[in-house]
């Protein structure tokens, strides 16, 4: 979504690196780059002018000029600006003291509400609470039975009394306010924690929507008017926005579509124009596909710093601990890493979700825009498909895999073979590094690691020994005449810790035949 405005905002800002000191003419520059990139990302005209302004205002103030590198205090200045006008701060759900919680969702047909509502439904779910989807959409063809099937596979119900309408030229039945009020109802008596309320949308904005909105939201009191919009909208999102802002008065907005390729300035106006924060993102067309918006964590990928957080977050969630110290104790075993375990963790990280959206996550990946947006999500299962092609022996010892197997496998597998000799190559470096990792030689190339931590550690010990033989050489020589003496008195240690006094035999061990050598008899 973000990728163009990434772009420009690190192409501006590589301008400032190695500056000890900005002039009033670099920090104009930057200012005009910086406007020139959120315009061409559909940044609201208002929201443009007052965040340029405050950096301007702040980069030629003291924090700049008087620090050390202040090519990277614009940077951070940028940042918290950025973070400011996407809301400051992550908003929670507000939970009624007394339950049911009630959601409403308002926004443009179109704009994924229905979609969304089984999201947030799951998301909710899987927090430990017990939603119930109420379908109020009686005008638009099939948005009913779209809400039972979103319903189903988020293993949520849902309340709907009537059918809707089927085809678009069918006259809507049903009350929607009644529907609303009967749902919140349905939930008290069904011991519904949380009631998420779908709404009818239109193409535009008018005054009937608005009228059956607001009607609604009088009728049930919502805790909650989650305002959903279209993240690929463009500067409409501004007047779109502050209509239903004035309709319904909505408590939170959730961006919908951030995964598509649009410019994604709605992002960054809406919570600016409206004052209202941004709580939700759909990231994607699964249910799956949802998050919190993190404001400071969003900035940080805009500026390709990166989302280590929702990294963690992710993994945390999705990987198997099992799994996890299987592979810990095998790892502090140093046992041989084989492609059993390869293939055990690929489909750890397919569980994490789209391999695209994870390498965008790390800092300083517009490096590799390009590849990234090259990278095929199929190469996953050609990697899983060659390994499930190998026999159980070549999986544990793939060195026996020679040109026939090698055949063998693309063709049990589908691929050629230069793919299946490509993949076990990696396969090995892999291998080398767990191996080296496991021996305690730490990353390659990472400092404190390999060869020369050894000999430094060896040199460090040298130096030590050399430094004992300083000081005063009567105290020196007392100690080791008291360690002589030490030495002496204390019993000799032998095999099986017995003293070496003793008359020891080794056949009252029962012992197997010629086992005696190893003992010194």
């Amino acid at each position: 979504m973000f990728n163009s405005l990434s772009d420009r905002l690190t192409a501006t800002f590589k301008n400032l690196r190695g500056k000890g000191r900005l002039t009033e003419a670099d920090i104009d520059g930057t200012a005009r780059e910086i406007r020139r990139a959120l315009l061409d990302a559909d940044v609201a005209v208002p929201v443009v002018r007052a965040f340029v302004a405050q950096v301007k205002e702040r980069a030629l103030g003291l924090e700049v000029s008087e620090s050390l590198n202040p090519g990277q205090q614009v940077v951070k200045i940028v940042n918290e600006e950025l973070v400011g006008i996407l809301g400051g701060e992550t908003r929670r759900l507000n939970l009624a003291k007394n339950p049911p919680t009630v959601i409403m969702l308002a926004g443009l047909q179109g704009a994924g509400k229905t979609t969304l509502a089984g999201k947030l439904a799951k998301h909710l779910k899987a927090e430990g609470h017990t939603p119930l989807l109420v379908a109020c959409d009686l005008q638009r063809p099939n948005a009913v039975k779209q809400l039972q099937i979103n319903g189903e596979r988020a293993g949520v119900p849902v309340y709907a009394p009537h059918p809707g309408v089927s085809s678009e030229f069918d006259t809507a039945t049903g009350d929607p306010v009644s529907v609303a009020r009967d749902g919140i109802a349905e939930a008290k008596a069904k011991l519904h924690d949380i009631v998420i309320v779908d709404t009818a949308g239109r193409l535009g904005v008018d005054t009937e929507m608005m009228n059956q909105a607001a009607n609604i939201r009088a009728a049930i009191n919502p805790d909650e008017v989650l305002f959903v919009i279209d993240a690929m909208i463009g500067q409409d999102a501004v007047n779109t926005a502050l209509a239903f802002q004035e309709g319904v008065n909505f408590t939170g907005v959730v961006l919908s579509k951030l995964d598509g390729d649009a410019r994604g300035g709605a992002a960054l106006s809406v919570a600016s124009i409206t004052g209202k924060p941004v709580m939700f993102a759909s990231t994607g067309e699964n249910l799956e596909d949802f998050e919190i918006f993190h404001p400071d964590r969003m900035a940080s990928r805009i500026l390709d710093m990166g989302d280590v957080m929702t990294l963690i977050e992710q993994a945390e969630k999705n990987w198997d601990k099992g799994e996890a110290e299987r592979m810990a104790k095998k790892f502090a075993d140093q046992e041989d890493f084989t492609l059993d375990d390869f293939l055990a963790q690929m489909a750890q990280i397919k569980k994490m979700g789209s391999m695209k959206k994870l390498l965008g996550m790390m800092p300083g990946s517009q490096i590799s825009r390009q590849q990234l947006e090259q990278f095929d999500e199929r190469q996953i299962d050609r990697v899983e498909a060659i390994v499930r092609s190998m026999t159980q022996h070549e999986r544990v010892a793939p060195k026996i895999i020679n040109g026939s197997r090698r055949a063998r496998i693309a063709k049990g597998s589908g691929v050629a073979v230069s793919e299946v000799n490509q993949m076990l190559e990696r396969f090995t470096e892999a291998q080398k590094m767990m191996k080296k990792m496991a021996a305690g030689g730490g990353m390659p190339g990472m400092p404190g690691s390999g060869k020369g931590a050894a000999r430094k550690a060896k040199a460090k010990g040298k130096g030590k020994k050399q430094q004992q033989k300083f000081g005063n050489p009567a105290k020196a020589a007392q100690a080791e005449l008291e360690a002589k003496n030490k030495k002496t008195t204390a019993p000799a240690g032998a095999a099986f810790g017995q003293g070496a006094q003793e008359d020891f035999d080794p056949s009252s061990l029962n012992l197997p035949a010629g086992f005696e050598k190893y003992l010194g008899k």
